[in-house]
């Protein structure tokens, strides 16, 4: 004849062993979705901060392959990926007579808070 065990040495989990698993996993749940949101929200800063770089870049190369520039500011809006970005350049004379400098500033219309800046130097061109 087979002795049969209480039910207190039986294996199994208790109903409060299991509430503080479930506790512990709620906790650890909860910290990996904050963390998942701060991740979304710093690489979408990081991508606006790319496009500002390209279009910072994009416009002293374009600055260069002009043939004449003239010395001042200038402010304009470009589109890039289905968004608005605020240019402003400001070109200035240098030391040395051969040389101008060009300033480019790339910010969000409406923001004054400035994503990316870029300086060249470009040459003068004799017409």
């Amino acid at each position: 004849m087979t002795e049969r065990k209480p039910m207190s040495s039986m294996a199994g989990f208790t109903l409060l062993e299991i509430m503080v698993a479930l506790a512990i996993f709620a906790t650890l749940a909860a910290a990996v979705l904050s963390a998942s949101q701060y991740v979304l929200k710093q690489s979408s800063a990081v991508e606006q901060r790319l496009f500002a770089a390209w279009l910072a870049d994009n416009q002293l190369n374009e600055l260069r392959l002009q043939s004449r520039l003239e010395v001042g500011q200038q402010q304009r809006l470009v589109q890039m990926d289905q968004r608005d970005w605020q240019l402003r350049q400001h070109i200035s004379a240098t030391d040395d007579p051969r040389l101008l400098r060009a300033d480019v500033h790339v910010s969000v219309p409406g923001r004054e808070h400035t994503l990316h800046r870029a300086t060249g130097w470009i040459p003068v061109r004799d017409e």
